[in-house]
């Protein structure tokens, strides 16, 4: 892609994800990830109606009366982006890749961190953390990781999720709100450094993918090509039981990332390439402030 046309789809990016962020999602955000951190701040006596939860034992003791831990709510949140940039995400079937997807809705909240005053940060990963990008504020910076997500060029093609987990605890000393776009499509278990991550930091995991890798067409002999593994071979799709053992396949793929995510404790939603993301958006926002 030319230079000129990059620039001309990061200006169009730009421009439709603050709308969405203005006119769709403006207090959703806010609503939904502002807050979830509260830092401590003071100890007093206790008061009635106070939580006996908030109680601090030692405090008490040493006075021979009451009193409760105050915290204030943490104004600033930072927000990162963990963004699959192995080679499954460059397949798609109907309206877009799956990896332009990907781009749309991390721009989307992106623009939404940085109207909140958030700080916003991405790290690309493949089978290896390809890229970091340090949390900060600021319209430049938001447009450096639109220009990022459109031009980025992986050294891998392939998948480990583990990997950017495990570099998300590591790296991110602070609480942050971590999203991680992926087609989650990863052979290895990644149960534990996911649990790990979502106890230090609030994970959310937002899987795109692709109609036909869920449903085979009836189109007779089709050549597959796993574009990770370079793997080439070819599928009868006439045949019934062939698609009904695909059909098989994916729902057990699916069931055991719900089990993963719901072991893990960490909010997720499944977007398809040919359906709106600003509703699966809405509606990940809404469940987060039930």
């Amino acid at each position: 892609m030319e230079t000129s046309d990059i620039l001309k789809r990061v200006r169009q990016i730009e421009i439709k994800t603050r709308g969405l962020s203005n006119n769709i999602f403006a207090g959703e955000y806010h609503s939904a990830f502002k807050g979830r951190g509260m830092a401590f701040s003071e100890v007093r006596e206790y008061q009635y109606g106070d939580d006996i939860r908030d109680i601090e034992w030692n405090v008490s003791a040493r006075f021979s009366k009451p009193y409760v831990k105050v915290f204030e709510e943490e104004r600033e949140l930072t927000v990162m982006l963990l963004v699959d940039v192995s080679e499954s995400l460059n397949f798609g079937t109907t309206n877009q890749l799956k990896r332009d997807m990907v781009t749309e809705i991390a721009a989307t909240l992106a623009v939404s961190a940085i109207q909140n005053n958030d700080k916003i940060g991405v790290i690309f990963f493949s089978d290896r953390i390809e890229k970091f990008i340090p949390p900060k504020k600021g319209q430049k910076h938001i447009l450096y990781i639109i220009r990022e997500l459109l031009d980025f060029k992986p050294q891998s093609r392939n998948t480990s999720l583990s990997v950017v987990l495990q570099y998300l605890t590591q790296a991110m000393k602070r609480r942050c709100t971590a999203f991680v776009l992926s087609d989650f499509i990863d052979v290895k278990d990644f149960t534990t450094p996911l649990t790990v991550a979502n106890r230090k930091h609030d994970v959310v995991a937002i899987q795109v993918y692709d109609r036909r890798v869920a449903e085979l067409p009836n189109v007779g002999l089709m050549k597959v090509f796993d574009a990770e593994s370079l793997h080439e071979m070819y599928l009868d799709t006439g045949s019934s039981y062939v698609r009904k053992a695909h059909a098989r396949w994916w729902k057990e793929q699916s069931g055991r990332l719900e089990q993963i995510f719901k072991k893990c404790n960490v909010d997720n939603i499944s977007i398809r390439t040919d359906q709106d993301y600003v509703s699966s958006l809405k509606m990940l926002f809404s469940k987060r402030t039930r």
